[in-house]
């Protein structure tokens, strides 16, 4: 509510939306950044993901590979991407979600 009934400072809306818009990329940024890992097997397969949920590494522990079931390997192999990513996006929202929030609170956006 604006006191007295006036129209909101446009440009102060404007500064306080650019400002908003600039610690969202800086936090972008460091998510793209951050690396987080998921495991599978008891740690028998690790894969490494970003921040932002692109695949950094894949460590496969010799233990894991039997020519004869591959398909458990494949199974594993999901599994650690699965909960690498599943790593990032709880980082995601831990970074970007107060950001979020605030821009949720600018009159005219559609957050």
């Amino acid at each position: 509510m604006i006191p007295g009934g006036g129209q909101p400072n446009m440009q102060q809306l404007l500064q306080q939306a650019q400002k908003m818009q600039q610690d969202l990329a800086r936090a972008q940024e460091e998510l793209a950044q951050t690396e987080v890992e998921g495991q599978a097997g008891g740690g028998l397969v690790k894969a490494t993901v970003n921040g932002s949920g692109e695949l950094r590494g894949l460590v496969i522990s010799p233990e894991a590979v039997d020519p004869e079931d591959t398909e458990t390997l494949a199974d594993l192999v999901v599994a650690a991407v699965q909960a690498a990513n599943e790593n990032a996006q709880q980082l995601q929202q831990d970074k970007l979600g107060p950001l979020a929030q605030g821009l949720g609170g600018m009159p005219g956006l559609p957050f």
